[in-house]
């Protein structure tokens, strides 16, 4: 028997209780299919979670991220926040989970939107990124007020948008108007699917850029009288090999970064296209022949702690310098996209230290510290919100993310959400 199925814990047994309704809710909301891009059916998911939360007692409030990046009247930006006093003053404690999934993809062998249950796994996109970190959220939060009606402080749950592109219409739009404040919110977890053994402290940062190579057009049959660009940045990509590329692999943070290999600074070359819009396939036509002016490369660069983020920049541009200094003709343009300072929350802090008894106490082990390789939403709340009492802990296997056949493991949200509660206990039932 693992520590969190005792019997004699009556917060545990509340969460047992609700086994076949956590599987139900999160079975329903991977059946919501909240893609993004483009960014559809956000109000729909907001209005289930509203319906949900507003019968534990409840208040909530949808917020549409008018104007921010990818709103638009056909896929507007809908968040969600409920809020649930308790008798007393005290502290906030808030579960912040993103709503939007990224693309299907190829190779599934389940329904992607099914919320397939099949030996105690839950498939579907968003199963542990990060519907099943909402719902055991969720499951905890209510489990807790049912043992513990009148603890102090306030419980807050939110459903935010765009988290999957980079947060603007979410997280970022909400910090900027207040609701993730000190004065509002004192704590904060994220239940992304870092494991449920584990605490993540932060995330490295990025800088995604757009270059750009430029040509002349001409007749493809008199390729002389033109300057390809594709092939400008082929150049451009010869000495990203031979010279940024090796440089990074020489540079380690202390940071503990999962995986192993994220803890080496990186870069992703995400995508690339020259010359003429692609032809669909199943138009049957073929492209004119002409000699591309134009280039396009986009950049997704992930910095560590021990690097200058104005520095990254100035490396790459320094590479680009380089290849125009030896290449007639060459030019180019070169676009930040959004950047991204690396964010890390101290261990001494009252949310780390408030998780990490709960995961010892709950699940019988210590917890592992680690560091996400990508960001998340805590960039938000870190950078903007000034808050930094913020973690990301939840249940699933961050390998599974974005993966074909994703699933989360119902023993594991149960367990979780045990860790869950049990923090919230530690937090809102002291003296007072």
């Amino acid at each position: 028997m693992t520590p969190y199925q005792r019997p004699e814990s009556k917060l545990n047994a509340a969460i047992m209780r609700r086994r076949d309704d956590l599987i139900a809710l999160t079975r329903d909301l991977i059946r919501i299919p909240t893609l993004n891009p483009p960014g559809e059916n956000y109000r729909l998911i907001c209005e289930y979670l509203e319906t949900r939360l507003k019968a534990s007692g409840f208040e909530t409030e949808l917020i549409r991220a008018t104007g921010a990046p990818g709103d638009s009247d056909r896929y507007p930006r809908w968040n969600l926040i409920a809020r649930r006093d308790g008798a007393r003053a005290g502290d906030c404690v808030h579960f912040n989970s993103h709503i939007d999934v990224v693309d299907v993809g190829h190779g599934w062998t389940h329904d992607p939107f099914g919320g397939a249950l099949v030996d105690g796994r839950i498939y579907g996109r968003g199963a542990c990124d990060m519907k099943g970190g909402l719902a055991t959220s969720i499951i905890a939060c209510e489990a807790f007020l049912e043992v513990f009606p009148d603890h102090a402080g306030a419980i807050e749950i939110s459903g935010t948008a765009d988290e999957e592109s980079g947060g603007y219409g979410g997280v970022a739009y909400l910090a900027e108007r207040g609701y993730f404040s000190p004065r509002r919110v004192q704590h904060v977890i994220i239940p992304e699917p870092l494991h449920k053994d584990r605490i993540c402290l932060g995330h490295r940062g990025l800088w995604w850029a757009e270059l750009e190579t430029r040509g002349r057009i001409a007749h493809g049959s008199m390729p002389f009288l033109g300057d390809c660009a594709v092939r400008h940045m082929g150049a451009v990509l010869d000495e990203l090999e031979e010279t940024v590329f090796p440089a990074l692999k020489t540079r380690q943070t202390a940071a503990p970064v999962i995986p192993e290999g994220a803890r080496t600074a990186t870069m992703n070359l995400n995508s690339i296209h020259g010359g003429q819009t692609e032809i669909p396939r199943e138009s049957g036509g073929l492209p004119s022949p002409c000699v591309p002016d134009s280039c396009r490369l986009v950049v997704d660069r992930r910095v560590l702690w021990e690097e200058d983020l104005d520095e990254t920049k100035q490396e790459f541009r320094a590479a680009l310098e380089r290849v125009k200094a030896r290449r007639d003709g060459f030019d180019y343009a070169l676009r930040d996209l959004f950047e991204v300072r690396p964010s890390m929350t101290d261990r001494e802090a009252p949310v780390v230290q408030t998780v990490a008894r709960a995961i010892e106490d709950t699940l019988g082990m210590a917890p592992e510290y680690v560091v996400s390789p990508g960001t998340y939403d805590q960039k938000h709340i870190d950078r903007i919100g000034q808050l930094k009492n913020c973690i990301a802990y939840g249940p699933g296997i961050l390998d599974l993310a974005h993966q074909p056949d994703e699933y989360i493991d119902v023993d594991d949200m149960i367990a979780s959400a045990c860790v869950m509660a049990a923090s919230l206990e530690q937090l809102l039932c002291g003296p007072g």
